[in-house]
């Protein structure tokens, strides 16, 4: 018998986790395992429960969407405690890049419940030092965050935090309004990276380190990156005026933005990434739709950082 620690988002999928998560806790519950609930109040209480008892859990398994999931890698990332997904949200970004179940709770629990009798997925996982700025009498300072998926700084960020704002309209048509809202403004951001110890300073429209190849509900920033092979796949989108961004931007959804010139991608174990003086200022940073802080970031991928309960 295993002592499973479970982790419930109610308001995943526009308030699919709130069915999903009675159902899930039942089906566990009768197949013979000691469940722990340790839903929060919110994000950092679920953090903090999950974090105080994983030294008495043999697995974490989180029910929601990518949110939760990004939550649960944070939870047990660079342990040998594993991770279940349980992927009832509206994105599933990461466990549709895994190849699990997406909107069955039945087949994606029995999957977890078989994964605990083998060994686990060993996937890597990014590691960022995010700047995370302080209030008047506060000093600035970095936390510790991890990425399963992908971690972005540009227009597409910036498209998220704008339309995080909004209150109107529902689903999609927030993202829609928010790009509109970022067009009206934009101009390429300015940028200092560092990969693998090599420094480049230029403008550019986007910025994305990608451990897999979706993010942001299916947008395939990066259509040839793997989470097993220990590499960050930086991917660069070259300053571009408003047409020419509104032209290419729609292409990431079906990978083929790659094969513009105006995108490159680069492999790398280590990027530092900051903004660039004198240049407009980028948005701020983002990770599997989460928002982490601004840059400054410095970004590491740990191989085999992640164990994943798989199929």
């Amino acid at each position: 018998m295993s002592r499973l620690g479970v982790l419930v988002n109610p308001t995943a999928g526009h308030g699919r986790g709130a069915s999903s998560g009675p159902e899930v806790l039942g089906l566990l519950g009768r197949s013979g395992h000691e469940i722990l609930d340790l839903s929060g109040h919110d994000a950092a209480d679920a953090l903090g429960r999950v974090r105080g008892a994983l030294w008495e859990l043999d697995a974490v398994i989180a029910v929601g969407g990518d949110g939760m999931a990004h939550l649960g890698v944070n939870a047990v990332a660079s342990t040998t405690t594993p991770l279940g997904l349980v992927p009832v949200g509206s994105g599933n970004d990461l466990a549709r890049n895994l190849g699990l179940a997406v909107h069955d709770v039945s087949r994606a629990v029995a999957d977890v419940l078989t994964a605990l009798d083998h060994p686990p997925r060993l996937l890597d996982v990014i590691g960022t030092q995010v700047h995370v700025p302080g209030g008047e009498t506060e000093t600035d300072e970095t936390a510790l965050e991890w990425t399963a998926c992908v971690l972005s700084a540009g227009f597409d960020a910036a498209v998220n935090h704008r339309a995080n704002s909004f209150r109107w309209p529902r689903g999609g048509g927030r993202y829609v309004r928010g790009v509109l809202g970022e067009l009206a403004s934009f101009r390429p951001y300015g940028y200092r990276i560092t990969i693998d110890g090599t420094t480049r300073e230029l403008p550019a429209t986007l910025v994305a380190l990608a451990n897999a190849t979706s993010f942001g509900g299916g947008m395939r920033i990066a259509p040839d990156a793997r989470p097993d092979d220990g590499l960050i796949d930086v991917v660069i989108g070259h300053a571009m005026g408003r047409a020419a961004l509104l032209r290419l931007f729609p292409r990431v959804y079906s990978g083929r933005h790659v094969t513009s010139d105006k995108v490159e991608i680069v492999r790398a174990r280590e990027v530092v990434l900051e903004a660039l003086p004198g240049h407009p200022a980028p948005p701020p940073v983002y990770a599997d739709g989460e928002l982490l802080g601004s840059l400054p970031i410095r970004a590491r991928i740990r191989p085999a950082g992640l164990h994943l309960l798989s199929p």
